[in-house]
Parts: structure tokens; C-alpha cells; sequence
């Protein structure tokens, strides 16, 4: 199954970078971001219970190549996996054919949330909330590496540079639990972590994160693309927060570089 996917990832590399071939950035059209035209080459359409477990979450998204692509993916409460393996199937869109991330490595990370038990959700301190003027910003931390993603008043996160950050706070081993530096935790734990001090510029970067290990806190950076990938994710997600539940809809085009 390991090797179907690693073809695969290849396989849709090479459409994309074909398709790409004699474009350039400022050739190719605009993306519609709410409303498809058949031309975009990834789609996304997302539901997550933030508050409570919930089989009604799901994860669904396609492109161009038919095969990789899940159809509201969810959780296997039994064996703890996603049922359509959506963990492993969507790294074809998140890498190009050289490994190098074509989009947010966190957001991905963020999808998969549908596709686990609610317990990852408690494990990684998984909140979203909505201020009054429409802004939503989602937060969680996974070994160790916080990660913040914020939309405009509408609701919506613009690709690919606009609100998304992360930031080292600890790390993990093994299973874990995660070791978050007390920085930014009055226990350690990724429990108690004070979210106003993870994206407080101020708080110095290269504290030891725990006595006796080589691990140090960094900077608040970007998570998005890598600047060297043969192309990137460009377009509109449309973000909705209502009675806790969390959803993400939209259409992405790749752009070469």
C-alpha cells in the first residue's frame, strides 16, 4: 500500500508540472474561489465537532487524478486510522514530485483531525473560535510545533501566503506525551498551554525546552510552500464556525514557480 501511494504521489506531480508546462504565474486565470469552473486541481470540503466527538465529521477532497481523492473520510474508531487512508493519500498534493510542500504543512495536519478519534483532538489542545467581526482562528500544537491559522472578516484563509504561522514550543518522543517548553505552559503539558504567549513575538526564541535535552523553542515563521517547489497552491477556503463546529470548503489551483 506504501509503495501504490509513493506512485501515486509521483504520478500526480508530473500532471501537475505538465499541465504547468508554458504557463507562467501571471498567464493563468484567476481562480474562482467559491464556486468551481472544472478547471482547479484541488478541492476541499471539511467537517469537524471541536467540542465533542462527532460521526458526522469528515474529511473529503479530489484533483485531477480520480484515484486520489476520499469521499468523507473518517475515523476507524476501532484501529484508530482513517478509513479511506486520507493521511497517506493526500501527501500527493502536499509534496511535488521533489518532496519540497506545495501548501501549509500545518493545514494538512489540521484535516486530519476529521479523520481521528476525538482524543487527538484533547491531546493536541484543538480550539477555534470567532471574534465579532468575523475573523476565525483555529490553534493547535502536535509534537510539539504550534500552529495558528487566521481568515479575513469573511471567513476565508487566501492561498498561499495569507494567515498561516507555527512555532516550536517543544517537541515529543515515541508516542509522547508532548514536552511543551514552560515558556509557554505552567505544567509542561500541551494541556495547559497559553496561547496569547505562543504568538507573542516578544517572548524570546532559543529557550532549552527541558534541562538535560538538545531542544530548543524558535521563532513564529510562516507555514506555507517551500520557496524551491515546482509550483504551489494558490486560491480562497472558505472557513465557517458555528455551534463548534468547524468547516472548510473551497477550490485550489497550482501555480508553477
Amino acid at each position: 500500500m506504501k509503495r501504490i501511494v509513493e506512485v501515486a504521489a509521483i504520478l500526480i506531480a508530473v500532471t501537475f508540472a505538465v499541465g504547468l508546462i508554458g504557463c507562467t504565474k501571471e498567464s493563468m486565470p484567476e481562480p474562482a474561489p467559491m464556486v468551481s469552473d472544472g478547471s482547479e486541481d484541488l478541492k476541499i470540503s471539511y467537517r469537524l465537532n471541536v467540542a465533542e466527538a462527532d460521526a458526522e465529521n469528515y474529511f473529503s477532497f479530489s484533483g485531477n487524478v480520480r484515484y486520489l481523492a476520499a469521499e468523507k473520510d473518517q475515523a476507524d474508531e476501532v484501529s484508530g486510522a482513517s478509513k479511506l487512508g486520507s493521511k497517506q493519500v493526500f501527501h500527493a498534493y502536499l509534496y511535488d514530485v521533489e518532496g519540497k510542500k506545495t501548501m501549509s504543512g500545518g493545514l494538512r495536519g489540521l484535516f486530519l483531525f476529521a479523520t481521528n478519534p476525538y482524543r487527538q483532538i484533547e491531546i493536541d489542545d484543538l480550539n477555534a473560535s470567532k471574534d465579532a467581526d468575523g475573523v476565525i482562528t483555529i490553534q493547535y500544537v502536535h509534537r510539539g510545533t504550534a500552529y495558528r491559522f487566521i481568515t479575513d472578516r469573511s471567513g476565508r484563509l487566501s492561498f498561499p501566503d495569507g494567515g498561516f504561522e507555527k512555532r516550536t514550543i517543544g517537541y515529543i518522543e515515541g508516542a509522547g506525551p508532548q514536552v511543551i517548553s514552560m515558556d509557554f505552559s505552567t505544567d509542561a503539558s500541551a494541556a495547559t498551554v497559553d496561547w496569547s504567549k505562543i504568538w507573542d513575538s516578544k517572548i524570546a526564541s532559543g529557550t532549552v525546552i527541558k534541562e538535560g535535552v538538545d531542544r530548543k523553542t524558535g521563532d513564529i515563521v510562516p507555514d506555507i510552500a517551500d520557496t524551491e517547489s515546482m509550483y504551489y497552491f494558490d486560491g480562497t477556503l472558505a472557513v465557517s464556525l458555528e455551534n463548534d463546529v468547524l468547516g472548510i470548503d473551497g477550490f485550489l489551483t497550482a501555480v508553477p514557480r
